[in-house]
């Protein structure tokens, strides 16, 4: 299998593991962002986090929650990506707990937001609201 998370959950590649159990799995970034930098994979592969089962799911956010705490980051982001145009590099669903201890450190965000018709705004939420009950 080319993929490279399923060869570390294979045990295939080595990786510096931080929690695991049956459907999760921690490891550092070998590439980090900053210090405890850490990937958080469902052992389901997935590219999407739309093709991963939510029974597959259910221990993320704990596990981010844990790692958290671990690393003792104060400040900190969780980040999962997909697609390449929203900047995924692996073809595997992945949670990144990034700490942020200063300016220099951690994740780096723009955020250019949008100006919005609020009434187009409404007219949407209504929309999704529609389209979420039936899924």
């Amino acid at each position: 299998m080319a993929c490279i998370f399923c060869r570390i959950i294979k045990g295939e590649l080595p990786s510096f593991k931080i929690f695991e159990s049956d459907k999760t799995l921690a490891f550092l970034d070998i590439n980090p962002l900053s210090h405890g930098h850490t990937l958080i994979i469902p052992k389901h592969h997935g590219v999407s986090l739309t093709d991963i089962p939510d029974d597959s799911l259910t221990e993320v956010l704990s596990v981010a929650k844990k790692v958290a705490l671990a690393v003792k980051a104060e400040n900190w982001n969780l980040l999962q990506n997909n697609g390449r145009l929203a900047h995924q590099e692996v073809d595997h669903v992945h949670f990144h707990v990034i700490p942020k201890p200063n300016e220099k450190e951690g994740l780096g965000v723009g955020w250019p937001q949008m100006k919005v018709d609020m009434d187009k705004l409404k007219s949407y939420s209504e929309e999704v609201k529609s389209a979420v009950s039936k899924l």
